[in-house]
C-alpha cells in the first residue's frame, strides 16, 4: 500500500463525481461515514486512492478513515463481484442449517466469506441477519436485476440457484 499522506490521488478530475459530497460536507464535523458511503454507491467499494483523496480533502488522516471503513461490516476495501450473495447466519438461519448451506456455497463456488471468485462473478458475504427469519435459511442474491431472495434453502437448492445464476452469465457473454 502507498503512503496516503503524500497521496497525489489524481486530483478532483479523478474524482469528479465526489466534488458535490466533498462541497456539502466541507468542514461539517461527523461527516465521514456519509461520505465513505456515497463513495462505496459511486465505486462499488472505497478505492485506496479515493481514501487518500477522501483524506486530502477533509483533512482527516488516512489511518482514521481505515479505522472507520474497517469497523463497519457495510464498508469494502476491495471490488464485489456481478453477484452479491448476503447469507444470514442469524438465530433462525443458523438453526436450520445456514452452516451446511455456507459450505455448499464456499464449495461450489471455491470462496469463503468476504471473497470474490475469480472470474468476478460472484462475492460471498455472511451477514448477522437479513430480516426473513420465517425463510430460515435464507440468502439474498444482489445483481444487476436487483435483489432476490431465496429461502428454505437445502444444499441441491443452492447448487441449483448458484449454477442458474452462472449459467446465464455465460448466455451473455456469447
Amino acid at each position: 500500500m502507498s503512503d496516503l499522506n503524500d497521496c497525489d490521488c489524481g486530483g478532483a478530475g479523478r474524482f469528479s463525481e465526489l466534488e458535490p459530497l466533498m462541497k456539502k460536507y466541507a468542514g461539517v464535523r461527523g461527516s465521514l461515514i456519509s461520505i465513505l458511503q456515497k463513495t462505496q454507491e459511486i465505486y462499488g467499494y472505497l478505492p485506496e486512492d479515493a481514501i487518500g483523496y477522501i483524506a486530502e480533502r477533509t483533512g482527516t488522516a488516512p489511518a482514521k478513515i481505515y479505522g472507520v471503513a474497517t469497523f463497519y461490516t457495510q464498508f469494502r476495501l476491495a471490488p464485489i463481484g456481478k453477484y452479491l450473495i448476503m447469507l444470514c447466519m442469524g438465530t433462525a438461519c443458523h438453526v436450520n442449517g445456514a452452516a451446511a448451506i455456507a459450505e455448499v456455497i464456499s464449495e461450489h463456488l471455491a470462496i469463503g466469506d468476504g471473497e470474490t471468485t475469480g472470474d468476478g462473478v460472484f462475492t460471498l458475504n455472511v451477514v448477522a441477519c437479513l430480516g426473513c427469519c420465517s425463510l430460515a435459511p435464507v440468502m439474498m442474491v444482489k445483481g444487476p436485476g436487483g435483489e432476490e431472495t431465496y429461502g428454505n434453502l437445502t444444499k441441491d437448492r443452492v447448487r441449483l440457484i448458484l449454477d442458474e445464476i452462472a449459467g446465464g452469465e455465460k448466455e451473455a457473454a456469447v
